[in-house]
């Protein structure tokens, strides 16, 4: 019995240890709430009182009963706007030859080889020509006699002994022979492969002992101080290209390397097969650029110095109609205003406006999407 009693004492004081303990949990738990409900009550005082100043000083937008969308503006300035035909062109050299040689014959010697420099008329090949040479030697003998023959026939000419026919053909024989030994060595020369241009040879597509004929290409040489640009435009722009007009080259593979320049020629035959024409624009010379490298033709086919110039992406449409959205104050409020536009030249993600906007004008160019007529907004 003693024991039954200490245990059932023992629990009774447990029990009232735990209550005592949670009652103190409670208590706490709602004294911290009463602290932050009157946080809460003195912080939503705070901020009527900063609204209600804010509206005194004339900012509408902090009124909470009227929303408004965020946007971002830029104000329209008046610049330079250009228009381009863009085509793919290639670049080339005024002086780009290939030669080849003028009589058929194995070749006998190379004298140059690709990356050297050469001059006009230099030889830079020879051919088999010891025919020719033979004949030559030959006709130099005969000349030779006849040659001797006409002296002393012109001898006694000069003292009136024997016939003026026999002066004559020998004068006639000895400049038949010369004619004949000229034309021998116009022949001679046309076993040398020379070069028609200054320049640098490119390649060399002949080899001692492979035979060559005429037309057949033996070496290139370019000249690198006349580069031109060349493209092939579709006939569509013909009215548009003209001789003198503006253009900028492009080369993708110089990391798009831009050069100024004008055209200078377009072809006045449009191609039958390919319906284009062709157009050229000079370039300076430049150890980076190659004859035909690519390059991108961009010839200004119009050019407005002052112009409204606004992305092409603000611009919105309706069945009948081309629109912008503009930053405006009315009524001492900041709202969006639909702005009737128009459209002039249009070029990659530039628009040319010819009429509805001015210069000074906000531009909504952030947020314009869904935006209302009259909608408030703020930046």
């Amino acid at each position: 019995m003693k024991n039954n009693y200490k245990i059932f004492a023992l629990a009774t004081l447990v029990s009232l240890a735990v209550a005592c303990g949670g009652g103190n949990q409670l208590e706490k738990k709602k004294s911290e709430l009463e602290k932050l409900k009157a946080q809460q009550a003195e912080l939503t005082s705070k901020i009527k009182t900063i609204e209600e100043e804010i509206t005194a000083i004339g900012d509408t937008s902090a009124n909470p009963n009227e929303k408004f969308k965020f946007v971002r503006t830029t104000p329209i300035a008046k610049t330079e706007f250009l228009h381009f035909i863009d085509v793919q062109g290639r670049l080339d050299g005024d002086q780009n030859t290939l030669i080849s040689a003028r009589a058929m014959a194995p070749v006998t010697k190379v004298y140059v080889k690709s990356g050297a420099n050469v001059k006009k008329d230099q030889v830079l090949a020879e051919l088999d020509a010891e025919i020719v040479k033979r004949q030559i030697d030959d006709l130099k003998t005969n000349l030779s006699f006849a040659t001797d023959v006409f002296n002393k026939q012109k001898a006694l000419w000069d003292k009136q002994v024997g016939s003026e026919i026999q002066y004559l053909t020998a004068k006639t024989n000895k400049e038949s022979l010369e004619q004949k030994l000229a034309t021998l060595y116009e022949n001679l020369d046309m076993y040398k492969i020379k070069s028609p241009i200054n320049g640098t040879v490119d390649e060399v597509f002949l080899k001692i002992g492979g035979n060559v004929a005429p037309g057949v290409p033996c070496f290139r040489v370019v000249n690198f101080n006349d580069l031109k640009a060349k493209a092939d435009v579709a006939e569509t722009y013909a009215s548009l290209i003209k001789q003198g007009n503006e253009a900028f080259l492009v080369f993708p593979d110089l990391n798009n390397k831009t050069v100024k320049s004008n055209v200078s020629f377009t072809s006045r035959v449009i191609n039958q097969m390919t319906r284009t024409f062709t157009i050229e624009a000079p370039i300076p010379s430049s150890n980076d650029m190659l004859p035909n490298m690519i390059c991108i033709f961009k010839v200004v086919d119009y050019k407005s110095a002052k112009a409204v110039v606004i992305p092409v992406n603000t611009v919105q449409k309706n069945e009948t109609e081309s629109y912008v959205m503009v930053s405006v104050q009315k009524e001492g409020k900041t709202v969006a205003e639909k702005r009737l536009v128009t459209l002039g030249r249009i070029y990659n993600d530039k628009a040319e406006i010819i009429g509805g906007l001015n210069e000074g004008d906000l531009l909504i160019t952030a947020g314009y999407m869904d935006l209302n007529n009259n909608e408030l907004i703020r930046e």
